[in-house]
């Protein structure tokens, strides 16, 4: 089973009504082999929303309580992330994934990077929330980048799509 980032399937989602489209992805969708979900929007954010970056550490961080994720603007969006991790979990344990494809560099989905918090389109080494605590619940977490690296995600059983 896998689980996929609903922007990577194409999905307008991102916070500026964007999608990341992946090839793969969409032929993984295409042949009810993926499932797509948007942590973001499950945590009850809109599209189009501001930019939010993680402040004061990564997502294991935020978990914690030792960092926030706040938006452009400077408005605490912390709950709102861990809300949508907690019920992406609960997604992906209820159609069986075992592992998930999230978009790179997102204060959510990050799987190896994302924003350092400054907003200023620097990167550093960590995790989103949502991959943070798939991983903290035994669940692999790749990116698009990944994707050609691990052939087992491509062997998955049907899925269907979760909007």
């Amino acid at each position: 089973m896998i689980l996929v980032s609903s922007c990577l399937a194409g999905m307008k989602v991102r916070y500026n009504g964007t999608d990341c489209l992946d090839d793969t992805i969409q032929s993984l969708l295409a042949g009810n082999q993926a499932v797509a979900v948007c942590p973001e929007l499950l945590g009850g954010f809109v599209t189009p929303r501001e930019p939010a970056e993680i402040v004061g550490g990564d997502g294991d961080d935020v978990l914690a309580g030792r960092a926030r994720v706040v938006d452009k603007s400077g408005t605490d969006v912390t709950e709102m992330y861990i809300r949508g991790a907690h019920i992406t979990l609960e997604k992906a344990r209820g159609v069986g994934a075992k592992v998930v494809v999230l978009k790179e560099n997102s204060p959510s989905c990050g799987s190896a990077m994302i924003y350092n918090g400054t907003f200023s389109g620097e990167k550093i080494a960590g995790h989103g929330v949502t991959a943070a605590l798939l991983r903290q619940h035994g669940i692999e977490v790749a990116s698009e980048t990944q994707l050609q690296e691990l052939p087992a995600l491509l062997r998955g059983p049907k899925q269907r799509i979760i909007e």
